[in-house]
């Protein structure tokens, strides 16, 4: 995240969203479908949110049993989140994270490669991080949710519309760039047109792209 784009005005009501009908159903099924990735790194224990924004997901994590950490550029972001909760987290640069090589078992990037300025780099510095791997949580390109909000970002000026949307396959190919053509990538999307279905499908077009990756010469169970 960006200061640019994330300031205090979007910080403050940013947690708001979450408790609207819309709101409560896409988080569901977002956390389904990330515990369902999480699943592929058993006996992992430590995390990295980097763009953890109010710490919505950092807190997840904590509550399914992680050591979490947050990191985020935006400064009324991260205010928001220590109002909220005492987590442990850092102001910093997703392109160069102030974390030793193998830092951290994960590192998480949920709704914040599509408003990185080189995500390609963020990704590098990511797996640098990362004993393991990766997990991905993208707004689709292809799926009628984000074709909904880049029309809109078009006759009204919104968040969306700093953002570079993804297709499940720009996804993979932008990962397997950086981790190498030998790593292995699991994907599911979520959040489809009158919630069918409501769990992690391998359809394409879900409004949420959930992708995990293991550093070459990982294996899943």
């Amino acid at each position: 995240m960006t200061t640019g784009v994330f300031g205090e005005e979007i910080a403050a009501h940013y947690e708001a969203w979450y408790k609207t009908p819309q709101g409560r159903q896409a988080d569901q099924e977002e956390k389904q479908l990330l515990r369902w990735l999480m699943g592929a790194f058993p006996g992992a224990r430590t995390v990295l949110e980097v763009g953890c924004g109010t710490g919505h997901f950092t807190r997840w994590l904590r509550d399914e049993g992680f050591r979490a950490v947050g990191l985020d550029l935006s400064a009324p972001m991260l205010a928001q989140a220590r109002a909220l909760d005492g987590l442990p987290l850092v102001q910093g640069d997703a392109h160069r994270l102030p974390f030793a090589d193998d830092a951290v078992d994960l590192v998480m990037l949920i709704t914040t490669l599509e408003f990185l300025a080189r995500p390609r780099e963020a990704l590098a510095e990511a797996l640098r991080v990362a004993r393991r791997g990766l997990v991905l949580g993208v707004l689709n390109r292809w799926s009628p949710l984000g074709l909904e909000r880049r029309v809109k970002s078009l006759f009204r000026p919104s968040v969306y519309s700093a953002a570079r949307f993804y297709s499940v396959w720009e996804l993979q190919r932008l990962v397997r760039s950086v981790a190498g053509p030998q790593a292995s990538i699991i994907w599911r999307t979520t959040i489809f047109p009158w919630g069918i279905p409501r769990r992690p499908s391998p359809l394409p077009w879900g409004g949420f792209i959930g992708m995990a990756a293991l550093k070459e010469g990982g294996s899943w169970p």
